[in-house]
């Protein structure tokens, strides 16, 4: 294997699974309301408080992948700037349904696995973590009103604070159960005989 090749390939994988968001996302938005493309990418942009910026090049070839297996349907506006407006199909309202339907599975089975591997790896119960569910990637965009960029920051920092507190008690646990395991060993030592009186 040639360096740069693990690499490369999570970067191929996680472009794989952006494509498969990105559909979900736009069905998102036109179950709401019709959009051009543009409208879309913005949407997304904004609601994800720019964590996700859709480009034109990933953006349109979606757009034109969904026409074509009949879930959205384009029609060229009347503005000055002919610009296509999407609208949603029955057939695509049902893909979205099974789509967050299935995408919940996923959550819900990643979160059992990331768990156990808390469990296993760190010998933690996962209710001791900050953050111990998966976010669902769609959740700025099912809400119906987007949150002010203040509201977002303002949980966030919430968020963090929680977390820094669960970390902080966790750690003043570990700190207690190593103190209690040094006195132990020295107890251990001293009734042994290997420490000099």
């Amino acid at each position: 294997m040639h360096p740069g090749h693990e690499e490369k390939t999570a970067t191929k994988w996680l472009k794989e699974a952006q494509k498969g968001y990105m559909r979900i996302a736009f069905l998102i938005l036109l179950s709401r309301k019709p959009c051009h493309g543009y409208e879309m990418m913005k949407e997304v942009e904004d609601r994800t408080e720019g964590f996700w910026k859709p480009t034109a090049g990933g953006a349109y070839p979606t757009l034109q992948s969904l026409e074509q297996e009949g879930y959205i349907k384009g029609e060229w506006g009347p503005q000055k700037r002919k610009r296509k407006i999407y609208h949603i199909t029955e057939t695509g309202k049902l893909i979205l349904d099974r789509a967050l339907l299935k995408q919940s599975q996923i959550a819900d089975n990643m979160n059992a696995l990331f768990e156990d591997y808390i469990k296993t790896v760190f010998e933690l119960e996962p209710k001791s973590l900050p953050f111990p569910r998966m976010p669902n990637p769609f959740s700025p965009l099912l809400e119906k009103e987007p949150k002010s960029r203040h509201e977002v920051l303002e949980m966030k920092r919430n968020r963090i604070m929680h977390g820094i507190k669960m970390m902080q008690d966790e750690l003043q646990t570990v700190n207690t159960r190593l103190a209690e395991l040094a006195k132990q060993k020295q107890k251990h030592e001293y009734n042994s005989g290997k420490v000099e009186e």
